[in-house]
């Protein structure tokens, strides 16, 4: 369902669909003929959000409302992101740039796919100034759609608010309300994509117009949000762009003296484009770009466009071009720079509609053909931008110098990489020559560590930064030293096996690899956990080996019985005098005690292990017990796998 409101503040097109919106804003002036100067950081071509307010919030719903609620913030990561114009990145949903295809260096979003009723914001007022009254701009947008089922104001939505600051009066044809309401849209694709269970949607680029004829001295803001639903469950973000032409100019409308041809670009993404003379009665095209010759009698010519927007998506429009051959192209190489082993370094500048460039030499250039290519030369490189018109007029070039610096990064092992730190062994880390070396372990420098050759004393990640007089630095690659300390051998506890039941066995996890020896009875001796299967005594040296090479033999003695056999003493002396001092099972041919338990004459549980040792220590509550005849029952489950119950009596000798 799409509903369309005309001449109704803050229009609504209200789809059942869960909301994560996509939207990216260019603008431009529209026709006035004298250039005007864009505001600053418009464009976000700074890199930052200089002069845009930025917010952060949080949505609810009450009765049947939604409502979100910002408050000014600083630009914060996972809710405000800066993208440059070569990430190449595009949208998992729609599979559109998350960059403005408009040409400029920078597009910012706001929002993540992280739900939780959250809200994100960003705005910039727009001051016109005072003697301009055919002032207007174009923003473009794409839609990213995900589809639950929610009631219409539990949805994630996108607000787009375009109004006057002073009168507090909303532009109607240029402000919309995306709300999710539906399984279909006009105009939508389903992704490939999907959210859980959900299908998600999405439109490509389309344009608003925004005319702001007689609003010469006012301040528009221009107001974009996202929120997530309010069951914290379903997410919105959105992408945003601002064109870097204020002019009002159209993109070819200046053109030189000597081109052969004049191409002349109407703003992107409208459903119709009609082109006329200056008296509006002969058609000259129907597409974005009129080709035509440049006028040859006249210094100046004017042509006007006709404008539709896709449904319901902005303000039909007439604009102006008024063609001149007055343009001046300057061609700009940037400043001259340097790369460190081929490291890319941008050249040139932002590129502007309507302009050709060529570079030469095209080595170690990633594109030759663009405004802002990236060099990594491996020697000192001159390059030569040439930019011209689209047609091929006022030819102008610069140069610009790029020094390429190669530093050897080569890091060599003396000794071992890897080694016990117990048997002698050692590692040095070695590297050539170099105006300033700094070592560092773990990403974390060393202090004091700046000589060519470095002794490792610890495990870690190690790698050495270098820089040299004219400010280029690298680093080696990383090279990871192990070192580990020799544990000593330890005996562990005998175990009792029934002849021929399996029995299994463990050995301490201090290591990589492991032996047993002999491997009589063993289903494997490489295993830390083998299966124990025989008829007779064994007793076993355990090889551990550590990655680093540190080896421990630890001992196990298994012992065979012929039967499971559970003993439990009948008297014992908790007097601490080493002897007898603990009560406890001893168990033959058992894997498992399930419970010991003992209780005093009342009947009272007084101790309770399903370990075995150490056993009972004849206290209760700290306090020792007097002597007296205590009761015991265990449970067990044999090497043969069935379940063995004994109780008893023993007798406590001590404390009168």
């Amino acid at each position: 369902m799409h509903h369309f409101k005309s001449n109704v503040s803050n229009r609504i097109l209200t789809w059942r669909l869960s909301v994560c919106l996509v939207i990216v804003a260019c603008f431009c002036h529209g026709s006035s003929v004298s250039a005007q100067e864009c505001p600053p950081n418009l464009d976000f071509e700074t890199g930052t959000f200089d002069n845009w307010t930025c917010y952060l919030g949080y949505t609810f719903a009450t009765f049947d409302k939604n409502a979100i609620v910002l408050s000014n913030s600083s630009a914060l990561p996972g809710h405000h992101k800066m993208y440059s114009s070569n990430t190449g990145e595009l949208d998992p949903y729609g599979g559109f740039p998350v960059t403005c295809p408009n040409g400029s260096g920078h597009s910012v979003k706001i929002g993540d796919t992280n739900a939780g009723a959250q809200a994100e914001g960003i705005s910039y007022d727009i001051n016109i100034p005072p003697n301009e009254n055919n002032f207007s701009f174009i923003y473009h947008y794409a839609v990213v759609l995900q589809s639950p089922h929610h009631q219409l104001s539990e949805q994630p939505r996108m607000e787009i608010v375009v109004k006057d600051v002073i009168e507090n009066s909303v532009i109607e044809c240029a402000s919309f309300t995306f709300i999710a309401e539906g399984t279909s849209l006009p105009g939508f694709e389903i992704s490939p994509n999907q959210v859980d269970t959900n299908i998600v949607l999405y439109k490509d680029w389309t344009s608003v117009s925004v005319d702001l004829a007689g609003y010469a001295g006012k301040t528009i803001r221009l107001f974009f949000k996202t929120a997530d639903c309010t069951w914290s469950q379903h997410f919105g973000y959105a992408y945003i762009d601002v064109d870097s032409e204020c002019d009002g100019s159209f993109i070819g409308s200046k053109y030189c003296p000597d081109d052969s041809v004049v191409n002349v670009v109407a703003p992107f993404g409208f459903k119709n484009y009609t082109w006329f003379d200056s008296t509006l009665t002969d058609t000259l095209g129907t597409q974005q770009t009129l080709r035509v010759a440049p006028p040859k009698t006249s210094r100046e010519a004017t042509l006007a466009v006709s404008l539709i927007p896709y449904d319901d998506y902005g303000c039909p429009k007439t604009l102006f071009a008024v063609l001149e051959n007055s343009l001046d192209v300057r061609a700009n190489a940037g400043k001259d720079t340097f790369s460190c082993n081929g490291r890319p370094v941008p050249l040139g500048i932002i590129p502007r509609h309507g302009l050709a460039y060529q570079w030469t030499p095209s080595t170690g250039l990633n594109d030759p053909a663009i405004a802002n290519p990236v060099a990594g030369p491996l020697s000192t490189t001159s390059y030569v931008v040439t930019t011209t018109n689209s047609g091929g007029g006022c030819a102008s070039s610069d140069t610009v110098e790029v020094k390429a610096y190669l530093i050897d990064t080569a890091l060599q092992v003396a000794g071992k990489a890897s080694f016990c730190f117990d048997y002698g062994d050692s590692a040095l880390l070695v590297v050539r020559p170099h105006e300033s070396i700094q070592w560092f372990v773990d990403e974390k420098p060393i202090m004091g560590a700046i000589q060519q050759n470095f002794r490792v004393r610890s495990t870690g990640s190690y790698y050495a930064a270098f820089e040299n007089a004219e400010g280029c630095r690298v680093k080696s690659r990383e090279q990871i030293i192990l070192i580990d300390t020799l544990q000593q051998g330890i005996s562990y506890p005998t175990k009792y096996a029934v002849i021929n039941t399996p029995l299994a066995l463990s050995a301490r996890p201090i290591g990589e690899s492991i032996r047993w020896n002999p491997a009589i009875s063993l289903d494997s001796d490489r295993s830390f956990t083998p299966m124990f299967r025989g008829r007779y005594d064994e007793t076993y040296k355990i090889a551990i080996k550590t990655p680093a090479g540190c080896l421990t033999v630890d001992t196990q003695t298994v012992k065979t019985v012929a039967n499971v056999e559970i003993y439990v003493p009948n008297a014992f002396t908790p007097n601490g005098d080493g002897l007898n001092d603990f009560l406890y099972p001893t168990l033959r041919g058992v894997k498992q005690l399930q419970y010991f338990k003992i209780f005093n004459r009342a009947g009272q549980l007084i101790y309770e292990t399903n370990s075995g040792e150490p056993g009972w220590n004849g206290r209760f509550k700290g306090a020792l017990q007097s002597e007296q005849a205590v009761a015991w029952i265990l449970s067990c489950i044999g090497a043969d796998d069935k379940e063995y119950f004994k109780k008893g009596v023993t007798l406590l000798i001590g404390k009168k």
